[in-house]
């Protein structure tokens, strides 16, 4: 299973706003918008690597999702 890093952002803001705020990192499988906490996030929304975890570019993380995730690799 290949997972990767989507952005959520901040109230009132989507990824097609120039300079939207992102709130949180979700961890996600690969190609989905859902977050392994379930939270449902825009499909269009800024994505990375799922190696940015643990990393200061992958902070803040959902804590659930990191806690799945940790859960799900090896």
């Amino acid at each position: 299973m290949h997972y990767e890093m989507r952005a959520e952002y901040a109230e009132g803001e989507s990824p097609q706003d120039r300079n939207a705020r992102r709130e949180v990192w979700h961890m996600t499988r690969a190609g989905e918008s859902t977050g392994l906490c379930g939270r449902d996030l825009d499909p269009a929304a800024l994505t990375q690597s799922a190696d940015a975890w643990g990393t200061p570019a992958g902070q803040p993380l959902c804590h659930a999702c990191g806690a799945l995730y940790i859960h799900q690799v090896p």
